[in-house]
């Protein structure tokens, strides 16, 4: 009964929460036994290219079912996405979103019959601000991939939606628009006064950081680490030190990078008193420090 009530708490709390999701390649296996993805927050979900990242966003926007595991939206359980929770869902992914042959009016004209919620006269003051009009593209496929991705953006923000699941949107932008980006992001959020979600993916956190609430690091197929931005820097530290406790610090940091002038790493702060009798200075992390500390000790890759 205890686990019933845990269980309907943390569905209301997560806008997507599932359970045992695995879906299995040739040589890869999504495996997630528990995923959370908070209400109210933008949660980024960070990794490797091959890690999983836009598997997992494909089961959860509906575009894959070959998947084993269950889903709740919004507190309702079910595996397979309605209709209902379509409309409350926004999705961009790379790739031909839109027809190639399609104009930036046919894209609202189309968007306005799937969508029963989606607004014409946002969409186009939302292309006009993210230097898209009609009269200088007729066609889609002659768009750049970020005045595409530009365009995929001005086309689900149109619509009233609750959460948006977004597969690499920084990717092909340029600085100044991955911070109009997060500027974007920030303003969904707040437009949703804490019923707004925005789940998206990266393998590059640092254009991204100043806008993330929650982070997921994926391996592999699978989550090795999560939890809210300041939780995780609570939890790891950046520890700097003197070259000569170079290798006795190496046994206890998580994560370690040396020169003939010292050493800088991460070390998880239950291992902090390990280092007792170094001189060592201790700061608190960026989220891209500690993701990457993560990242070395759970990839394939020969990093030496």
């Amino acid at each position: 009964m205890e686990q019933e009530k845990q269980m309907r708490l943390e569905r209301q709390e997560n806008v997507i929460w599932a359970l045992d999701l695995t879906k299995k390649y040739k040589g890869f296996t999504l495996d997630i036994p528990k995923l959370r993805i908070p209400k109210g927050f933008a949660t980024a979900l960070i990794g490797e290219n091959g890690a999983g990242k836009t598997t997992l966003l494909n089961i959860l926007a509906g575009i894959r079912l070959d998947f084993k595991g269950k889903i709740c939206y919004f507190g309702e359980e079910g595996v397979k996405i309605n209709s209902n929770i379509q409309e409350r869902i926004g999705y961009t992914g790379p790739g031909s979103y839109f027809l190639p042959h399609w104009s930036i009016a046919q894209v609202e004209e189309i968007s306005q019959l799937l969508f029963d919620n989606f607004h014409g006269d946002r969409f186009r003051k939302l292309c006009c601000e993210l230097g898209i009009t009609q009269s200088q593209v007729k066609e889609v496929k002659k768009l750049s991939d970020g005045n595409r991705m530009k365009l995929m953006l001005a086309a689900v923000l149109a619509r009233d939606t609750q959460c948006l699941i977004l597969d690499e949107p920084a990717s092909p932008l340029d600085p100044l628009m991955r911070d109009k980006l997060c500027e974007l992001i920030r303003t969904y959020l707040e437009q949703g006064n804490g019923e707004h979600s925005v789940f998206f993916s990266t393998h590059n956190i640092t254009d991204m950081e100043n806008v993330t609430d929650y982070a997921i690091i994926m391996e592999q197929g699978k989550i090795v680490e999560e939890g809210f931005v300041e939780a995780l820097k609570e939890k790891y530290i950046l520890v700097k030190g003197e070259a000569e406790d170079a290798e006795a610090a190496k046994e206890i940091l998580f994560s370690m990078t040396k020169s003939n002038y010292g050493f800088e790493g991460i070390c998880l702060a239950e291992n902090l008193e390990r280092l007792a009798g170094m001189d060592t200075v201790q700061e608190i992390p960026t989220l891209s420090q500690i993701i990457i500390a993560v990242m070395k000790a759970n990839t394939k890759l020969k990093l030496e």
